[in-house]
């Protein structure tokens, strides 16, 4: 039991968790980066839970409203006093980062737009793969989406640690002011016209790749310039999005190299 104890407190440790009121606002206090803060809906209002959700927001971290018993779930102490938190295993960049990041190479900016994607190990691959085909950064939303917790980290065989990874409140509101900037943003979708061979990727280019459920959401895909599909055969009619991701980074790779 105990050997079965010490291993899940390893887990918890590697995994990021952090329980406790005292423990989750010290975190904060310190500027660990948070990804998430778990809390307990209560039938009344507790003073101490709204003065840790006001400073998780204030340091960009998302605040999740959770029945009790799934933070019991997560617990290891069974002590978490009503809140969990999740810290990330590195800071998150800013959007300008990634574009400064193209700058200073001298190239057209080439980034990844993950559209809620909830699967750690999806977005661990996306981050691998954006990397090996050296786009400059990959933009993630800060709510229904995974963040950079050590799952991510080790499905990206360390990638995360060399690639910036930004986290923005709106994404709608990020893909304007990427266009903006004079980067086209290709949406991929199931029914689009025009297939990725289609289309000119070796210019400023942003490839939304939507979530593992229901692809991109309705404004995300508004916003889109342009909408791309991957030719499909047989009965399926949709890849895996890390999959999904690899097939139109490398098809930008394959032109940016003609």
């Amino acid at each position: 039991m105990d050997k079965q104890k010490n291993w899940r407190e390893k887990q918890q440790e590697d995994d990021g968790i952090i329980e406790g009121r005292n423990a989750v606002i010290e975190a904060l206090r310190a500027g660990t980066p948070i990804d998430k803060v778990y809390i307990a809906k209560g039938t009344e209002p507790d003073a101490a839970l709204g003065h840790i959700a006001a400073k998780a927001r204030e340091a960009g971290a998302a605040v999740v409203d959770c029945d009790r018993r799934k933070l019991d779930g997560m617990s290891v102490t069974h002590a978490h006093q009503g809140v969990i938190a999740i810290a990330a295993i590195r800071e998150y960049a800013t959007v300008e980062d990634i574009l400064n990041a193209a700058r200073e190479k001298g190239e057209a900016p080439l980034i990844v737009v993950c559209d809620e994607l909830s699967d750690p190990h999806n977005l661990g691959a996306v981050i691998r793969t954006a990397y090996c085909a050296g786009a400059h950064g990959v933009i993630i939303p800060k709510r229904r989406s995974a963040g950079l917790t050590a799952v991510v980290a080790k499905t990206s065989a360390g990638a995360v640690s060399h690639l910036p990874v930004a986290k923005v409140a709106n994404l709608t509101a990020c893909l304007k002011e990427l266009k903006e900037a004079g980067v086209w943003v290709y949406g991929t979708a199931a029914d689009a016209k025009q297939t990725i061979y289609q289309a000119d990727l070796r210019g400023s280019a942003a490839i939304v790749i939507g979530s593992e459920g229901s692809g991109m959401s309705r404004l995300v895909r508004e916003t889109c310039d342009v909408l791309l599909s991957i030719p499909m055969k047989g009965e399926l009619n949709s890849l895996n999005a890390s999959a999904s991701a690899a097939i139109l980074l490398y098809e930008a790779v394959r032109q940016r190299m003609a």
